[in-house]
């Protein structure tokens, strides 16, 4: 297998956490025989810095004649009085467009050992295996017109959310196609009791359910879904919603794994799929070296299944991650409650990358009698 990936550290800690993940690759790389090309580029607050754009044309070029792009992290309040056209975040919205993904992967799942690192009680989060699918286009984020205007000397702001019936079956169809491969169940969350865009968001997704009858569907208002993301999660298996919604409702439930920087995510669809831990640039504890890798490595297992088919590569790092973490190896984030050895964010991508290792001779061994 040979693949192209374009490398976006970014600003805080994303440049730490893409090491681990691009060290953590090329492991598997050398034992598996694949050829991973890395390219890096600027991004964010650096590119800013360094080129007067939070996504030079150079960085963009790159990443749309990739396979797939690994990003860690943008933003830092540095930049907060720039424009917001201007601003790193700007260079993430414009990225996401460009490359099509119209699909934001996010799973959540509950680590056993990792069980006290959450607020929930145990018993509520064991099991519980959700993944996410957020429609990444459209809604509020992208929605026109949209501004900010003064008159008479008062302020007012404005947003509009808008949905096309095209944009909620693509990414229905994505979402329906997960839950085939997993519990066949699939929750939509809306606010159809109020909102237009929410009614058609529902009619189109019932209609598109009938193209999967092996599923079944429920529908939630999202106060409720959020409600019993809380209570009983392990009531959802794929959770499909709309773009503002889906940002806030998954990060809700990054609880359940104990912190942000757990979370892994995938977008999906459009013509080059990008890879990003879910956690932020935590500008607070950069260069600190005590950083969760985690986030950036189980995105690079995703980038390995999704986009290059590498099932076999992708199962041998989530492995690895839980059974460094059933070793005891903590993190600062995730060490809270629970009982092990504190280690900072090289010494975590370390233990992962040797334990893929063992996990792919045992495999071959295995293979082999």
């Amino acid at each position: 297998m040979q693949l192209k990936i374009v490398v976006l550290p970014g600003d805080g800690v994303g440049p730490e956490v893409t090491e681990q993940a691009v060290f953590v690759l090329r492991e598997v790389a050398n034992i598996h025989g694949h050829n991973f090309q890395f390219a890096e580029h600027d991004a964010g607050g650096v590119a800013i810095e360094r080129w007067g754009s939070p996504l030079p044309p150079a960085t963009l070029d790159a990443c749309v004649g990739a396979d797939a792009v690994l990003l860690g992290a943008v933003g830092s309040p540095d930049f907060d009085h720039l424009a917001p056209d201007k601003r790193p975040e700007a260079g993430l919205l414009l990225l996401r467009r460009t490359l099509g993904g119209f699909a934001n992967l996010r799973p959540i799942s509950c680590f056993p050992s990792l069980a006290g690192a959450s607020p929930l009680r145990s018993e509520i989060i064991e099991g519980v295996d959700i993944l996410f699918v957020r429609e990444l286009l459209g809604g509020l984020y992208f929605g026109e017109p949209r501004g900010l205007v003064s008159q008479n000397g008062s302020s007012s702001a404005f947003n509009t959310m808008r949905y096309t019936v095209n944009e909620i079956e693509r990414v229905a169809r994505i979402a329906f196609a997960a839950a085939t491969k997993r519990r066949c169940k699939l929750t939509s969350v809306d606010k159809a009791n109020v909102l237009e865009t929410s009614q058609l968001w529902r009619l189109t997704v019932s209609r598109v359910a009938m193209e999967y009858p092996e599923v079944e569907l429920d529908h939630l208002y999202v106060d409720a879904a959020a409600m019993h993301i809380i209570t009983e999660p392990k009531r959802f298996d794929v959770i499909l919603t709309e773009n503002l919604f889906g940002d806030i409702l998954s990060d809700e439930a990054s609880v359940i794994s104990g912190s942000l920087g757990m979370l892994a995510s995938g977008t999906v669809g459009g013509a080059v799929d990008l890879y990003e831990p879910v956690h932020g640039s935590a500008p607070d504890i950069a260069g600190k070296g005590i950083a969760n890798p985690l986030g950036a490595i189980a995105s690079a297992a995703m980038l390995l299944r999704q986009t290059a088919g590498l099932e076999d590569e992708a199962a041998d790092i989530e492995t690895a991650i839980s059974a460094v973490l059933d070793a005891g190896y903590r993190t600062r984030d995730i060490a809270q409650g629970t009982s092990g050895h504190l280690i900072g964010t090289v010494e975590m991508g370390n233990l992962i990358a040797e334990a893929v290792v063992e996990i792919a001779d045992m495999r071959h061994a295995y293979h082999a009698v």
